[in-house]
């Protein structure tokens, strides 16, 4: 009991390292796992070893109703780890045993259109067992906003950048990737600031469009100024990011674990059939999807249900494509599209 007792504690806002107004609207951390489990904290414990656990509860606005259908995404800031992207069980929840590489996280809940603030967890240590709270937003009237802060002379990553929205308080922090995501930002147009020391302040205007995500790539300069900075902005297919398509296109381009075709691809090398789209984008890969690396066709994906893949060319036209991911071994594979079925390759595709 003395156990259980010591890890029954509140974690503050400041505990957590969460600025000011950034979420706070949003998300309550606590600790107290017996709050709302139906196990207790030690069986939760068990679950992981001695690692710690995070206990993640998905809750609707007003914090009184658990949310089953939700997804739980999360980036381990401080390990080189792929996120996780889980959907919770029947109560709402999930537990997800922390690497013992890993020490501080940043995590948020979706749920179709709409998702919770972010929340952050540090100094995380072995048989710590803390849970997080995370309230889905309204997303009637406000959008997201998400990207990448890279320094512009030498493309690499910015981490620790504060990203702020100007007059509202909503700020973020990059990560080591230098990849950052506010939510909840109000419907229309809105001037962020981005700051960090070393580098010139950097301003820019972004327009937030109701229930979607607007992507921006921010570069920024070292002091003295030689370059000018550079933003680039771009609204996101919601239903490719509920679906985790940008996730495993970031890490699958970084690893190259795979090769990723958006509508926008599809619009500059038009094909009548969408087989013939992957076979003309797709080294290796020849007619009706054959994998000449395996000497096998490609396990077909439709909206993340398994179809035959003679059969794609009569299920979707190319026009009706947001998103198409292929994957030509099973060394490749991300855990979604994992299974014997798929040793000969995956091509995925997902729909507007």
């Amino acid at each position: 009991m003395d156990e259980v007792a010591r890890d029954r504690r509140m974690i503050t806002t400041t505990d957590a390292k969460m600025r000011p107004g950034r979420v706070a609207a949003a998300v309550l951390i606590v600790a107290s796992s017996l709050a709302v489990a139906s196990r207790p904290v030690v069986a939760q414990q068990r679950e992981c070893g001695d690692r710690a656990a995070l206990v993640v509860v998905v809750l609707d606005d007003a914090g009184t109703v658990v949310l089953p259908g939700a997804t739980v995404v999360l980036r381990w800031t401080d390990a080189e780890r792929m996120p996780l992207r889980e959907a919770v069980d029947a109560n709402g929840r999930i537990v997800v045993c922390v690497p013992r590489d890993a020490t501080q996280a940043v995590l948020w809940a979706e749920l179709g259109d709409h998702s919770s603030g972010q929340a952050v967890v540090t100094q995380l240590e072995p048989g710590d067992d803390r849970e997080i709270r995370l309230r889905i937003l309204n997303s009637e009237r406000s959008g997201r906003l998400v990207g990448r802060v890279f320094d512009r002379a030498t493309g690499g990553p910015v981490a620790a950048a504060v990203v702020s929205v100007r007059g509202r308080p909503l700020e973020a922090e990059s990560d080591r990737q230098g990849r950052f995501r506010l939510s909840g930002v109000p419907v229309g147009e809105h001037e962020i600031e981005v700051r960090h020391i070393g580098y010139a302040r950097l301003r820019h205007a972004v327009s937030v469009t109701r229930g979607l995500t607007t992507e921006a790539e921010i570069g920024l300069v070292p002091e003295p100024v030689e370059l000018e900075p550079l933003v680039a902005t771009a609204t996101r297919s919601r239903r490719l990011e509920i679906k985790g398509f940008y996730e495993r296109r970031h890490w699958g381009e970084l690893l190259g674990l795979g090769t990723f075709i958006t509508a926008a691809d599809i619009e500059r090398w038009p094909s009548s059939r969408v087989d013939q789209v992957v076979t003309n984008q797709v080294v290796g890969i020849s007619r009706d999807l054959f994998n000449r690396r395996t000497g096998c066709v490609l396990q077909a994906y439709l909206d993340g249900m398994r179809v035959p893949a003679s059969e794609l060319r009569h299920l979707v036209l190319p026009i009706e494509v947001a998103g198409i991911e292929v994957y030509r071994g099973p060394a490749s594979l991300p855990a979604e599209f994992g299974g014997s079925s798929s040793r000969c390759g995956v091509v995925a595709i997902w729909t507007k």
